[in-house]
């Protein structure tokens, strides 16, 4: 089965393209699945009830997010109400919401699971062990399903990498996101697990990480704050194709993929 794993989705850029995008890719790659991660998908930061709808409709199974899940307050009341989206399971105890979900695939309905985690590394220090936990929810999630993807939203590459390799073997797939650059190291580590350290942003490129660069570009010069404003040129989608052994769980290979409007026609 292909599953299919969207970086940052950001702003109605990034909102637009994957509009555009989605139905050609699920149908090019027959995707049996697909996830994205939403946490800046309402205007650059946070995510609501409606965009959680509007991309649900467009043919998502499951939302995944990361430090900016709590961004637009008016989520965390009903956030129990969507067991599709997912915050990081290293949330401290008591946080709403949950950090993983099982669903099944639109024409095999083979379960499969998605696990959130959070670095710390250069992030929230508050955050419990992403390693610990999470090799202890995916034993939980393995008695439910045979394929699990994990999105591990964290900043340092080396903590991404080292969580693939803690969990090498015991998931389909490990993939990065938060960064919102692509990296092109996709593969498949020893034991099975296909990896790639960030997906990169589905959003705009003409842009520092989705901010219009302008902006960013004062900071540095000034030190003096500013109010960020999401960008609009050059909206691209950021994906990768997992392809998995659905019994065992195993990845047999794993395509990325940065789409522009151009390439999306020529699909």
């Amino acid at each position: 089965m292909n599953i299919l794993i969207i970086g940052d989705v950001v702003g109605n850029p990034g909102r637009g393209i994957m509009k555009k995008a989605l139905p050609v890719v699920l149908k090019k790659y027959d995707v049996d699945y697909c996830i994205a991660n939403v946490e800046n998908a309402a205007g650059g930061f946070g995510v609501t009830k409606e965009i959680c709808d509007e991309i649900l409709d467009m043919g998502v199974d499951c939302l995944t997010s990361g430090n900016h899940i709590w961004d637009k307050r008016e989520i965390i009341p009903i956030v129990d109400q969507f067991p599709q989206l997912l915050r990081p399971l290293n949330y401290p105890a008591g946080q709403p919401g949950h950090g993983s979900y099982v669903g099944r695939g639109k024409d095999s309905h083979v379960p499969v699971a998605v696990l959130n985690l959070s670095g710390r590394v250069f992030m929230n220090g508050a955050m419990d062990d992403p390693f610990t936990l999470g090799a202890r929810e995916v034993e939980k999630l393995r008695k439910e399903a045979a394929v699990i993807i994990v999105d591990m939203h964290a900043e340092a590459s080396s903590e991404k990498t080292a969580m693939a390799y803690h969990l090498d073997g015991t998931v389909s797939a490990v993939v990065g996101t938060h960064t919102h650059v692509p990296t092109c190291d996709h593969r498949i580590l020893p034991k099975g697990t296909a990896y790639c350290t960030d997906l990169g942003m589905t959003g705009p490129y003409d842009s520092v990480i989705g901010v219009e660069a302008e902006i960013i570009v004062r900071r540095f010069l000034t030190a003096m704050p500013g109010r960020f404003e999401t960008a609009k040129g050059d909206p691209r989608f950021a994906a990768a194709v997992v392809s998995v052994e659905p019994k065992t769980g195993r990845a047999t290979a794993i395509d990325r993929m940065l789409l522009g409007e151009n390439d999306v026609g020529r699909l």
